[in-house]
């Protein structure tokens, strides 16, 4: 880790992008990138579910443009790290909402609230704002297809839909024991339905993406993959 942080301090800093369906791993391998790097790791999807949980939270029909682009005027969305685990956590109005927006009510209704065009305008518009300077990696849905197309580095994930499932429900089990394969198994397909069939910035590769596949891969395996890839495009 020290001789590829040595050799990356060198190089000038550049913008790494993860795109991929739910539950691929994409925010697990960012964060690892970004510690190795030390660069910034943003989570768009963090915006978009912090965004539905406003929205939610204040009853907003947001298949009104009006309302939405009102509501969207008192949101604030600000990244802030946490001291104690090193994380960057997600801030709605001043509010730590990390924990809030990874419950299943947010992950139902995620989805078709960033499919709106004026949600995605507003986000797209902070995310670039933060990459302004590089030194970053963001992972998301459109990253490397609308926010970032210039991005030295783009990667795309993919996996399995049973072992996605299955990390889901892994994930969602310890937040909620009463939750079903069932009921997880349809979130996905129903995200993943919405995410790539939406009109504006739909989830696709990128034509210069690498696909990174992690049905069967263990993380330090892909981290080790994608970090040759990262020394790669630096060179």
């Amino acid at each position: 880790m020290a001789f590829f942080l040595q050799i990356c301090e060198r190089m000038e800093k550049i913008i790494i992008t993860i795109d991929g369906w739910s539950s691929c791993g994409k925010s697990t391998l960012a964060k690892q990138l970004a510690r190795e790097l030390h660069y910034v790791y943003i989570d768009s999807g963090a915006m978009y579910r912090a965004i539905t949980l406003y929205f939610l939270r204040n009853h907003i029909d947001w298949t009104n443009e009006e309302a939405v682009a009102h509501a969207l005027e008192a949101i604030k969305l600000v990244f802030m790290t946490n001291h104690k685990n090193g994380q960057t956590e997600m801030y709605l109005n001043g509010e730590n909402v990390e924990y809030v927006i990874r419950d299943l009510v947010i992950a139902e209704k995620v989805s078709e609230v960033a499919a709106i065009k004026a949600v995605r305008a507003f986000a797209v518009a902070r995310q670039q704002e933060m990459g302004s300077r590089k030194g970053i990696v963001m992972d998301g849905r459109d990253i490397g297809t609308t926010v970032f197309p210039s991005a030295e580095l783009k990667i795309f994930m993919t996996a399995d839909e049973d072992v996605r499932v299955k990390r889901r429900f892994r994930e969602l089990y310890e937040k909620n024991p009463n939750i079903t394969l069932e009921e997880v198994k349809h979130n996905l397909s129903m995200r993943d339905y919405i995410d790539s069939h939406r009109e504006i910035s739909p989830l696709r590769k990128a034509d210069d993406a690498i696909v990174l596949d992690n049905s069967h891969l263990t993380m330090p395996q892909q981290l080790d993959i994608a970090k040759k890839w990262v020394s790669e495009r630096m060179k």
